[in-house]
Formats: C-alpha cells, sequence, structure tokens
C-alpha cells in the first residue's frame, strides 16, 4: 500500500488519505471544488464547480502516474437532484470516449456550502 498526496493546497483536512494506491488500484478521497493553487473554495456555477473537481482528481491521479480515462469508478455526490443533468453533461466534456461505472448521489448540503464532490478508483498501470 502507497499513500499519495499532490503537493499542492489539496492536502486532506481530516484523518484521512488523499488517496491510496494498492494492488494496481488508485483509490482517491472525495474531493471538492477547491483550487489546488490558493486552497479557496470554487463558488461559482455547478459548471465551475464540476470542472474543478475533475481538475482536481486529474492531478492527483496524474501524481499517482496514472490518467483520468483508467478511470473504472465515480462515485458524485450533488446537492440538488435538479444538478444531474448539468454535471453529466461536464463529465461527458471529461470522459469523452472513455465511459467509467458512475453512481450520482443527490444529497443535502455538501461541506462548505458547495455544490458537488467526487470519489474514485483507478487503474495505475506497472504498480
Amino acid at each position: 500500500m502507497k499513500y499519495i498526496q499532490t503537493n499542492n493546497q489539496l492536502k486532506p483536512a481530516g484523518h484521512y488519505s488523499q488517496a491510496i494506491l494498492h494492488n494496481g488500484l488508485l483509490y482517491v478521497s472525495g474531493q471538492l471544488a477547491v483550487n489546488p493553487d490558493t486552497g479557496e473554495k470554487t463558488a461559482g456555477d455547478i459548471e465551475q464547480q464540476t470542472r474543478q473537481v475533475l481538475d482536481n482528481l486529474a492531478l492527483i491521479l496524474n501524481e499517482a502516474g496514472t490518467s483520468l480515462n483508467q478511470t473504472i469508478k465515480l462515485v458524485i455526490y450533488i446537492s440538488d437532484v435538479q444538478l444531474w443533468d448539468k454535471v453529466n453533461q461536464i463529465c461527458g466534456e471529461y470522459f469523452t470516449d472513455h465511459k467509467p461505472v458512475r453512481t450520482i448521489v443527490p444529497t443535502r448540503d455538501l461541506h462548505f456550502g458547495l455544490k458537488i464532490e467526487v470519489d474514485c478508483i483507478a487503474i495505475c498501470e506497472g504498480s
């Protein structure tokens, strides 16, 4: 088991790991819409927040030596089921030909009043 941690403002704020690599799979903790350079929350609309979260996942995956195209599972938490279509559209921009399995879970309030949180599992070749 290997712990993965980017060298930016995406560091965990609690007692958990950003990502763990085990037996060729990378497990990434839930990511919020946080600017990795400044640590500021992205308070924009769901499209901006979704792009920020997926960009953050891509940074973490890259740190581990893999990419979004190696993602096999996404779990997406959204603050309102009405956001589903917009989130689905943005996912289609990031995952064009590749379609990981996915769950979208409508919830109530997310941390910091944000609208989306995403965790994932990805293949990490050569590990």
